[in-house]
Protein backbone atom coordinates (compact mmCIF):
# COMPACT_ATOMS: atom_id res chain seq x y z
CA UNK A 1 0.00 0.00 0.00
CA UNK A 2 1.13 3.45 -1.15
CA UNK A 3 0.54 6.44 0.65
CA UNK A 4 -0.32 10.45 -1.25
CA UNK A 5 -0.41 13.45 1.01
CA UNK A 6 -2.77 16.32 0.56
CA UNK A 7 -2.18 20.07 2.50
CA UNK A 8 -4.06 18.41 5.25
CA UNK A 9 -4.42 14.37 5.05
CA UNK A 10 -2.34 11.07 3.56
CA UNK A 11 -4.46 9.04 1.20
CA UNK A 12 -3.57 5.53 1.07
CA UNK A 13 -3.65 3.34 -2.30
CA UNK A 14 -2.59 0.68 -3.79
CA UNK A 15 -0.57 0.64 -7.49
CA UNK A 16 -0.74 -2.49 -9.26
CA UNK A 17 0.65 -3.11 -13.08
CA UNK A 18 1.86 -1.03 -15.57
CA UNK A 19 0.81 1.14 -18.71
CA UNK A 20 -0.84 4.42 -19.36
CA UNK A 21 -3.51 5.67 -18.83
CA UNK A 22 -3.83 4.68 -15.39
CA UNK A 23 -7.17 3.55 -13.64
CA UNK A 24 -8.08 4.94 -10.79
CA UNK A 25 -10.66 3.26 -8.74
CA UNK A 26 -12.70 5.30 -6.26
CA UNK A 27 -15.11 4.09 -4.11
CA UNK A 28 -18.63 5.14 -2.81
CA UNK A 29 -19.39 6.84 0.28
CA UNK A 30 -18.44 4.83 3.42
CA UNK A 31 -17.01 2.07 1.56
CA UNK A 32 -12.96 1.07 1.22
CA UNK A 33 -11.19 0.20 -1.56
CA UNK A 34 -11.56 -3.40 -0.67
CA UNK A 35 -14.76 -3.39 -2.78
CA UNK A 36 -12.90 -3.25 -5.82
CA UNK A 37 -10.00 -5.61 -4.96
CA UNK A 38 -10.89 -8.30 -7.37
CA UNK A 39 -11.76 -5.86 -10.53
CA UNK A 40 -8.56 -4.02 -9.68
CA UNK A 41 -6.26 -7.48 -9.92
CA UNK A 42 -7.88 -8.28 -12.78
CA UNK A 43 -7.17 -5.53 -14.64
CA UNK A 44 -3.96 -4.72 -13.52
CA UNK A 45 -2.91 -8.23 -15.43
CA UNK A 46 -3.06 -5.35 -18.49
CA UNK A 47 -2.80 -2.11 -17.77
CA UNK A 48 -1.80 -0.19 -14.15
CA UNK A 49 -4.55 0.51 -11.24
CA UNK A 50 -4.71 2.75 -8.91
CA UNK A 51 -7.09 1.69 -6.28
CA UNK A 52 -7.45 4.62 -3.46
CA UNK A 53 -10.01 5.46 0.11
CA UNK A 54 -11.09 9.11 0.61
CA UNK A 55 -10.01 10.79 3.78
CA UNK A 56 -11.39 9.60 6.63
CA UNK A 57 -12.71 6.22 4.63
CA UNK A 58 -9.95 2.73 5.42
CA UNK A 59 -6.42 3.18 5.72
CA UNK A 60 -6.72 6.91 4.94
CA UNK A 61 -6.06 9.35 7.70
CA UNK A 62 -9.36 11.01 9.50
CA UNK A 63 -10.58 14.06 7.49
CA UNK A 64 -9.07 17.34 9.31
CA UNK A 65 -12.84 18.95 10.29
CA UNK A 66 -15.95 18.94 7.36
CA UNK A 67 -15.28 17.67 3.49
CA UNK A 68 -17.02 17.56 0.45
CA UNK A 69 -16.14 17.44 -3.26
CA UNK A 70 -13.61 19.81 -3.20
CA UNK A 71 -11.43 18.17 -0.54
CA UNK A 72 -12.28 14.80 -2.81
CA UNK A 73 -10.93 16.39 -6.16
CA UNK A 74 -7.70 16.78 -3.73
CA UNK A 75 -7.65 13.52 -2.62
CA UNK A 76 -7.58 12.31 -6.32
CA UNK A 77 -4.95 14.71 -7.60
CA UNK A 78 -2.43 13.84 -4.74
CA UNK A 79 -2.94 10.19 -5.27
CA UNK A 80 -2.09 10.75 -9.32
CA UNK A 81 0.64 12.77 -8.49
CA UNK A 82 1.94 11.02 -6.18
CA UNK A 83 2.05 7.85 -8.12
CA UNK A 84 3.42 10.12 -11.26
CA UNK A 85 0.77 9.59 -13.48
CA UNK A 86 -0.22 12.51 -15.80
CA UNK A 87 -3.27 10.53 -17.01
CA UNK A 88 -5.63 8.63 -15.81
CA UNK A 89 -9.19 7.10 -15.90
CA UNK A 90 -11.50 7.19 -13.21
CA UNK A 91 -13.55 4.44 -12.53
CA UNK A 92 -16.01 5.71 -10.32
CA UNK A 93 -18.12 3.31 -7.87
CA UNK A 94 -21.51 4.87 -7.24
CA UNK A 95 -22.05 8.55 -6.57
CA UNK A 96 -18.09 9.31 -6.50
CA UNK A 97 -18.81 10.07 -10.21
CA UNK A 98 -19.88 13.43 -8.88
CA UNK A 99 -16.30 13.72 -8.38
CA UNK A 100 -15.25 12.03 -11.39
CA UNK A 101 -17.45 14.29 -13.55
CA UNK A 102 -15.38 17.33 -11.93
CA UNK A 103 -12.26 16.10 -12.83
CA UNK A 104 -13.11 15.79 -16.39
CA UNK A 105 -14.44 19.78 -16.55
CA UNK A 106 -11.10 20.81 -14.84
CA UNK A 107 -8.39 18.70 -16.44
CA UNK A 108 -9.67 17.29 -19.48
CA UNK A 109 -6.20 16.49 -20.71
CA UNK A 110 -5.28 14.53 -17.69
CA UNK A 111 -9.15 12.41 -18.05
CA UNK A 112 -9.14 11.02 -21.23
CA UNK A 113 -12.66 9.10 -20.83
CA UNK A 114 -14.91 8.29 -17.40
CA UNK A 115 -16.07 4.89 -16.22
CA UNK A 116 -18.74 4.60 -13.73
CA UNK A 117 -20.00 1.41 -11.91
CA UNK A 118 -23.70 1.16 -10.61
CA UNK A 119 -24.52 4.37 -10.37
CA UNK A 120 -27.89 5.79 -10.70
CA UNK A 121 -27.87 7.95 -13.42
CA UNK A 122 -31.35 9.50 -14.03
CA UNK A 123 -32.81 11.91 -11.84
CA UNK A 124 -33.80 10.16 -8.38
CA UNK A 125 -37.48 9.40 -8.11
CA UNK A 126 -39.33 10.26 -4.99
CA UNK A 127 -38.97 7.68 -2.96
CA UNK A 128 -35.12 7.41 -3.49
CA UNK A 129 -34.52 11.62 -2.97
CA UNK A 130 -36.51 10.85 0.63
CA UNK A 131 -33.93 8.29 1.55
CA UNK A 132 -31.62 10.72 0.57
CA UNK A 133 -32.84 13.28 2.74
CA UNK A 134 -33.49 11.27 5.65
CA UNK A 135 -29.43 10.39 5.66
CA UNK A 136 -28.75 13.97 6.29
CA UNK A 137 -31.16 13.75 9.74
CA UNK A 138 -29.13 13.43 12.90
CA UNK A 139 -32.63 11.39 13.90
CA UNK A 140 -33.26 9.21 11.03
CA UNK A 141 -29.91 8.34 9.03
CA UNK A 142 -29.99 5.17 10.89
CA UNK A 143 -32.97 4.16 9.18
CA UNK A 144 -32.25 5.71 5.81
CA UNK A 145 -28.74 3.48 5.97
CA UNK A 146 -30.32 0.42 6.76
CA UNK A 147 -33.16 1.16 4.07
CA UNK A 148 -30.50 1.39 1.51
CA UNK A 149 -28.53 -1.38 2.80
CA UNK A 150 -31.46 -3.81 2.42
CA UNK A 151 -32.14 -2.44 -1.48
CA UNK A 152 -28.46 -3.10 -2.02
CA UNK A 153 -28.47 -6.35 -0.81
CA UNK A 154 -31.07 -7.47 -3.11
CA UNK A 155 -31.79 -10.99 -1.11
CA UNK A 156 -27.82 -11.96 -1.71
CA UNK A 157 -26.32 -13.98 0.89
CA UNK A 158 -22.59 -13.88 0.28
CA UNK A 159 -19.63 -13.68 2.42
CA UNK A 160 -18.26 -10.53 0.22
CA UNK A 161 -21.00 -8.59 0.02
CA UNK A 162 -21.89 -8.87 4.27
CA UNK A 163 -18.02 -7.61 4.16
CA UNK A 164 -18.85 -4.67 2.05
CA UNK A 165 -21.63 -3.41 4.31
CA UNK A 166 -19.43 -4.03 7.35
CA UNK A 167 -17.41 -1.69 6.27
CA UNK A 168 -19.85 0.82 5.54
CA UNK A 169 -22.10 0.03 8.94
CA UNK A 170 -18.19 1.29 10.47
CA UNK A 171 -18.96 4.86 9.86
CA UNK A 172 -21.26 6.82 12.09
CA UNK A 173 -23.62 9.71 11.94
CA UNK A 174 -21.28 12.63 10.64
CA UNK A 175 -19.96 10.40 7.45
CA UNK A 176 -23.21 9.56 6.38
CA UNK A 177 -24.92 12.59 7.07
CA UNK A 178 -22.56 13.80 4.94
CA UNK A 179 -23.20 11.27 2.17
CA UNK A 180 -26.56 12.51 2.26
CA UNK A 181 -25.74 16.08 2.08
CA UNK A 182 -23.37 15.59 -0.77
CA UNK A 183 -25.01 13.35 -2.59
CA UNK A 184 -28.29 15.47 -3.14
CA UNK A 185 -25.99 18.80 -3.82
CA UNK A 186 -24.73 16.64 -6.49
CA UNK A 187 -28.04 15.75 -8.29
CA UNK A 188 -29.55 19.23 -7.10
CA UNK A 189 -26.22 20.90 -9.73
CA UNK A 190 -25.99 18.17 -12.15
CA UNK A 191 -30.07 17.26 -13.04
CA UNK A 192 -28.60 13.92 -13.36
CA UNK A 193 -25.90 12.03 -14.87
CA UNK A 194 -27.01 12.16 -18.32
CA UNK A 195 -27.30 15.79 -18.38
CA UNK A 196 -24.19 16.16 -16.92
CA UNK A 197 -22.13 13.93 -19.55
CA UNK A 198 -24.49 15.52 -22.28
CA UNK A 199 -23.23 19.10 -21.29
CA UNK A 200 -19.29 17.66 -21.21
CA UNK A 201 -18.20 20.28 -24.45
CA UNK A 202 -16.26 18.11 -25.89
CA UNK A 203 -17.74 14.99 -25.21
CA UNK A 204 -15.72 12.27 -23.33
CA UNK A 205 -16.20 8.87 -23.87
CA UNK A 206 -18.11 7.19 -20.84
CA UNK A 207 -18.89 3.81 -19.62
CA UNK A 208 -21.72 3.17 -16.96
CA UNK A 209 -21.89 -0.70 -15.68
CA UNK A 210 -24.08 -1.60 -13.30
CA UNK A 211 -26.55 -4.53 -12.22
CA UNK A 212 -29.07 -2.39 -10.29
CA UNK A 213 -31.94 -1.79 -10.66
CA UNK A 214 -33.33 -4.06 -12.55
CA UNK A 215 -36.30 -2.41 -14.00
CA UNK A 216 -36.19 -2.62 -17.29
CA UNK A 217 -36.73 1.28 -18.09
CA UNK A 218 -33.54 2.17 -16.24
CA UNK A 219 -31.80 0.31 -19.58
CA UNK A 220 -34.04 1.56 -21.81
CA UNK A 221 -33.57 5.31 -21.27
CA UNK A 222 -29.67 4.76 -21.01
CA UNK A 223 -30.10 2.41 -24.30
CA UNK A 224 -32.45 5.29 -26.09
CA UNK A 225 -29.64 8.22 -24.31
CA UNK A 226 -26.51 6.06 -26.20
CA UNK A 227 -28.67 5.98 -29.37
CA UNK A 228 -28.44 10.32 -29.22
CA UNK A 229 -24.76 10.54 -28.08
CA UNK A 230 -22.53 7.57 -29.54
CA UNK A 231 -19.83 8.45 -27.00
CA UNK A 232 -21.89 6.99 -23.91
CA UNK A 233 -21.99 3.05 -23.63
CA UNK A 234 -24.10 0.94 -21.11
CA UNK A 235 -23.44 -2.42 -20.02
CA UNK A 236 -26.17 -4.08 -17.93
CA UNK A 237 -24.69 -7.26 -15.82
CA UNK A 238 -26.36 -10.51 -14.84
CA UNK A 239 -26.09 -9.65 -10.95
CA UNK A 240 -28.82 -8.12 -8.72
CA UNK A 241 -27.84 -6.22 -6.24
CA UNK A 242 -25.25 -2.89 -5.46
CA UNK A 243 -22.04 -4.21 -5.97
CA UNK A 244 -21.16 -5.54 -9.27
CA UNK A 245 -17.72 -5.07 -8.65
CA UNK A 246 -18.15 -7.65 -5.93
CA UNK A 247 -20.69 -9.85 -7.46
CA UNK A 248 -19.49 -10.02 -11.06
CA UNK A 249 -15.74 -8.56 -10.88
CA UNK A 250 -14.54 -10.69 -14.50
CA UNK A 251 -17.72 -8.87 -16.05
CA UNK A 252 -16.52 -5.56 -14.91
CA UNK A 253 -13.14 -5.99 -16.02
CA UNK A 254 -13.68 -7.49 -19.08
CA UNK A 255 -16.31 -4.26 -19.80
CA UNK A 256 -13.30 -1.81 -18.56
CA UNK A 257 -11.06 -3.26 -20.04
CA UNK A 258 -13.09 -3.60 -23.84
CA UNK A 259 -14.01 -0.08 -23.27
CA UNK A 260 -10.80 1.26 -23.12
CA UNK A 261 -9.31 -0.41 -25.32
CA UNK A 262 -11.75 0.59 -28.00
CA UNK A 263 -11.80 4.22 -27.03
CA UNK A 264 -8.88 5.67 -25.37
CA UNK A 265 -6.45 7.88 -27.22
Amino acid sequence: MARASTEDVSIAYDDLGTGAPALLFTTGWCSSKERWSSVARLCAARRRVLSMEWRGHGSSEPAVGDFGAEEMIADVLAVADAAGVEQFIPCAASHSGFVALELRRRFPARVPMLVHVDWYVIPPPPPYRSVLEMLTSSDDWPAARDRLFEIWRAGVEAPAIDAALDVMRHHGAEMWMRSGREIMAGYDREGSPLDAWGALDPPVPVLHVYGQPADPTFLEKQRAYAEEHPWFTVKKLPGVTHFAMIETPEQVAAAINAFVDTDAP
